[in-house]
């Protein structure tokens, strides 16, 4: 089922967005699977390269680095 078709997909991804973490410039953090359901990955991606913030997946978890600076991994 596409995003846009989930009735809950702009309440939960906004949830995710506006979450205390991004505000401070946190991480935010969400499983594969659930952002699959309930808001689409594509969905995802989209809002967050529009923030300039940065998208990891680890592990079967999305990392939203909610800084616009570089990352470098260091190990």
């Amino acid at each position: 089922m596409k995003a846009r078709n989930r009735p809950n997909a702009e309440f939960r991804l906004d949830q995710v967005l506006s979450a205390a973490a991004v505000a401070r410039g946190g991480v935010v953090r969400r499983s594969v699977s659930w952002v699959e359901r309930e808001v689409g990955r594509d969905r995802l991606i989209g809002e967050v390269r529009a923030r300039g913030c940065h998208l990891l997946e680890v592990g079967g978890q999305f990392l939203i680095v909610c800084s616009t600076g570089p990352i470098r991994k260091i190990v």
